[in-house]
């Protein structure tokens, strides 16, 4: 229940899939001008850039807010322990894991973005 408004917003904060949409109105797109009720053909360029929003909403929409929660659960479980070590040495295992999942994470998303680059991929490095 947690991240199900996650995947609702997901249509609504970015298009997943920047290509293959019928238009609404005539549209230029670099030196080709499309008429209304054409569909826009996918390219190369379009296949890197659904490799990039997928990696940014897996990144940006569930990561980090999963990591949150964790952090924030350990916190509680550290402060609830009462004093037993049991509870204290779980509680910081989980935030050792945390903080390890998110370094993946981190390299993972510097790896993407750098083959992405490398491919020829024009996008903003860092998704801002």
């Amino acid at each position: 229940m947690l991240i199900m408004p996650v995947f609702s917003l997901a249509q609504t904060s970015t298009e997943l899939i920047p290509c293959g949409k019928t238009l609404q109105a005539d549209k230029t797109i670099g030196a080709t001008t499309y008429k209304k009720g054409e569909v826009i053909p996918c390219n190369f360029t379009d296949f890197m850039k659904l490799i990039d929003n997928v990696i940014k909403f897996i990144l940006y929409k569930l990561a980090i807010p999963i990591a949150a929660i964790m952090f924030a659960y350990a916190g509680f479980k550290m402060v609830t322990s009462g004093g037993s070590t049991e509870s204290r040495t779980q509680a910081k295992s989980i935030f050792t894991n945390t903080a390890l999942g998110l370094i993946f994470v981190a390299g993972a998303y510097l790896l993407v973005k750098t083959i992405l680059s490398i491919l020829g991929y024009d996008g903003a490095w860092l998704g801002f």
